[in-house]
């Protein structure tokens, strides 16, 4: 099944595409590879999942936040692709969340984005390398950035 009609069956609705915040693209594609810029938790409604987890938000809030910035890399895919069907596989998650300093369950809440993506394109090609970071903060005290790099289709 395609991307496309995953993402119709599992019933997700994508956030708007969000605003450039700085001097910077969203997308760049190099052959075949498409390198995503670091990423928000953008809602629907165009605000931001802020907060730190293990003080205001806790992990499973996190997960929440991670999941929606990969519903927000989604969209940024299919306005820069045309399709999410033009994506073959994931190569590399980096997420980082905005946590206190003791907490230790990153990769946790950054399955919110994996595990989505795994529904999207297959355990096999939804699910590549990653890494999941603790951070002091970050920009606009969002919960999570994550950034990507995707195969495409020849």
């Amino acid at each position: 099944m395609s991307a496309e009609a995953r993402v119709k069956e599992l019933g997700l609705t994508l956030p708007p595409v969000p605003k450039v915040g700085g001097v910077y693209k969203p997308v760049v594609i190099v052959g075949n590879l498409a390198y995503v810029s670091g990423h928000g938790p953008l809602r629907e409604d165009g605000s931001l999942i802020t907060g730190r987890v293990g003080d205001d938000l806790d992990k499973d809030a996190g997960y929440q936040a991670a999941r929606q910035v990969g519903l927000t890399i989604l969209t940024t895919l299919r306005a820069q692709l045309g399709s999410l069907d033009r994506v073959k596989r994931v190569i590399k998650t980096l997420g980082m969340v905005n946590a206190v300093a003791d907490f230790k369950q990153h990769p946790a809440v950054i399955n919110g984005c994996s595990e989505l993506w795994g529904q999207v394109w297959g355990d096999d090609a939804g699910i590549g390398a990653r890494s999941a970071v603790g951070m002091g903060s970050l920009p606009g005290n969002i919960a999570v950035e994550i950034e990507a790099i995707f195969e495409l289709h020849a």
